[in-house]
């Protein structure tokens, strides 16, 4: 096992719930006239979420106003998924081999600290992360490498000794320019969509099957 730190992505990564998330911001962005297909909504849903309305609609809204936009819309997001919470199938085995195991691991997301608080108290896991960098925590979110760099620095390993774990290409494209391999959880991505990132070293569909 070369690999001394599992840095994780949250949403769609830990859990299987990047279908809320777009519907949440599906609704929001067309209720304000942007006229975006759900695909085109797709594409847009990485980073921070003051950086998603920025791209969408530049210059048009202040900070207040963007910030209460996005709180609109983790609420939804969170009123929608919660019937729904719950770890991707052998993650919970993987979590615990792992932390047996003396591997060192954080979550590195573009989440605000609301959202994460969501996942990890609602399911219990917190006690198995060693640090937790969010969009509040760096300057330049995924796919800068900023925030798995900082996961790093926090568990006081080195970047190549550090494996992600991601779900959509902008995340892999963060972690190849951390340094660091990356193993893709397939969701609302497609395996073709991860041809031109050398640095991923398997597609899974779950964590079932998931050797090492």
């Amino acid at each position: 096992m070369k690999y001394k730190a599992f840095l994780f992505d949250l949403n769609g990564t830990m859990i299987d719930d990047m279908d809320y998330h777009i519907d949440a911001w599906f609704n929001i962005v067309n209720n304000l006239g942007a006229g975006l297909t759900r695909d085109r909504m797709k594409s847009e849903c990485y980073g921070k979420n003051h950086e998603l309305l920025e791209r969408i609609f530049p210059g048009r809204f202040s900070e207040q106003e963007k910030i209460t936009m996005s709180i609109e819309k983790e609420e939804a997001y969170q009123e929608g998924f919660r019937p729904q919470l719950k770890l991707i199938s052998g993650l919970d085995k993987t979590l615990e081999k792992a932390k047996a195991a003396g591997i060192k691991m954080a979550i590195g997301s573009a989440a605000i600290t609301f959202n994460i608080d969501f996942v990890l108290d609602g399911l219990g896991i917190r006690h198995y992360f060693d640090a937790i960098v969010s969009a509040d925590d760096v300057t330049k979110s995924k796919p800068d490498p900023e925030t798995f760099l900082r996961c790093a620095e926090h568990l006081g390993v080195h970047p190549s000794e550090c494996l992600v774990f991601e779900d959509v290409p902008k995340g892999v494209e963060s972690a190849r320019s951390a340094g660091m391999d990356a193993l893709v959880i397939l969701g609302i991505h497609t395996a073709d969509e991860f041809g031109v990132y050398e640095n991923v070293i398997s597609l899974q569909q779950d964590y079932e099957l998931l050797a090492w």
